[in-house]
């Protein structure tokens, strides 16, 4: 199932219709629930959500939804797609990655050749494949992938990669890691880490990209699931320098894993790729979410301590009001450096400021 992306240079959707199934009906009312829309009883209607000036009407007659107002384009590609659909659902573009330099890691800098879309036909992930690898075995040898940071207005996003056999699987379950997201202060984030570098024969992977080069990046993509499947494919192509034999590689569901195949190079063409939710249960890449939510935290805390002001994490109400106090105190351009510029909560920022030329100049 795909979408197309309005055409450069035409205003964004304002409606947009997409059938579902009843299991991804309910699905869906979860989330909105969980992301605040206010809802109403309809005729015909499983149910009628509303947040801010967006609404989305769940017709029992397909079934099927209709998405309309302001921020349709937003929702689908930030919401829909990779929390439900799990298809590229804006796939009118190209998805070939432009040639571009090297992001910055955490630790060395790492630089990335230039590059072209490249054909999935050869990767040894294609569906349908039918010699493909039993994903569902957390103990086989393969490798994990997760990000952290792509929720959070403040911050670098970091994606991260590790490698798992049947021992290392096993001394990481004993060792308690799991999700980072089940995890509840920074302190045992930043422990667990440590626990995963110290591993023998531990074999990890982190790229961490600043805010500053995640602006330039999006602008670039123009779509947050290409660039996180381009981080991804660059993390697995480290990993596969470190172990060129590892067959597979999991991460968890935010797009089709055509993205992924596209944008490796020649040395990840041949791995296996799989994708589905919650992947964060396997060993591997509930490390993997340690390593980059242990980078994330630390960055934070480092500018922190530079802007004398706490970054919070996030996208809540604390979080712009400290972001309106920055841009205050500092000027608009601050937020080009410590901040996700295509988040809404940085326009409201700019609005609450007087700042929106500055985003306008920008191009945002």
């Amino acid at each position: 199932m795909t979408f197309d992306m309005p055409p450069a240079g035409q205003p964004p959707r304002t409606i947009h219709t997409c059938p579902l199934s009843l299991e991804q009906v309910q699905k869906l009312r979860d989330i909105l629930v969980s992301r605040g829309f206010e809802f109403q009883p309809r005729p015909y209607m499983h149910f009628f959500a509303q947040r801010d000036k967006l609404s989305i009407a769940a017709y029992e007659k397909g079934p099927k939804i209709v998405v309309q107002g302001k921020g349709v384009d937003d929702f689908i590609e930030f919401t829909l797609e990779p929390e439900l659909l799990g298809a590229p659902a804006l796939a009118g573009a190209a998805l070939g990655v432009a040639a571009m330099g090297g992001a910055a890691m955490g630790g060395a800098a790492m630089g990335v050749a230039a590059m072209g879309g490249a054909s999935a036909g050869g990767n040894a992930g294609t569906a349908g494949s039918s010699d493909r690898l039993d994903q569902s075995d957390p103990f086989s040898p393969h490798f994990g992938v997760d990000e952290s940071g792509k929720e959070d207005l403040f911050g670098p996003l970091v994606i991260a990669g590790a490698y798992v056999d049947p021992v290392i699987a096993r001394a990481w379950q004993a060792a308690g890691i799991q999700d980072s997201k089940k995890i509840g202060t920074d302190a045992k984030i930043r422990q667990l880490s440590r626990v995963i570098l110290q591993t023998p024969g531990v074999v990890q992977s982190v790229l961490l990209i600043g805010p500053e080069r995640y602006n330039e990046l999006y602008k670039k993509f123009g779509n947050l699931n290409k660039l996180l499947a381009w981080g991804h494919a660059r993390v697995i192509e480290n990993l596969l320098e470190i172990k060129p034999d590892c067959p597979r590689a999991l991460s968890d569901q935010f797009a089709n894993p055509s993205l992924i195949e596209r944008a490796l190079m020649e040395k990840g063409r041949g791995i296996q790729l799989d994708q589905r939710t919650k992947a964060e249960s396997d060993p591997a890449v509930a490390a993997a979410s340690i390593l980059a939510r242990a980078k994330f935290i630390d960055w934070l805390a480092r500018e922190s301590e530079t802007l004398g002001m706490v970054l919070p994490k996030g996208c809540s109400a604390q979080v712009k009001e400290l972001g309106i106090k920055l841009v205050q105190r500092d000027g608009p351009q601050v937020l080009t450096k410590v901040a996700k510029t295509h988040f809404k909560t940085a326009s409201e920022i700019l609005s609450a400021t007087s700042c929106t030329q500055f985003l306008i100049a920008k191009g945002e």
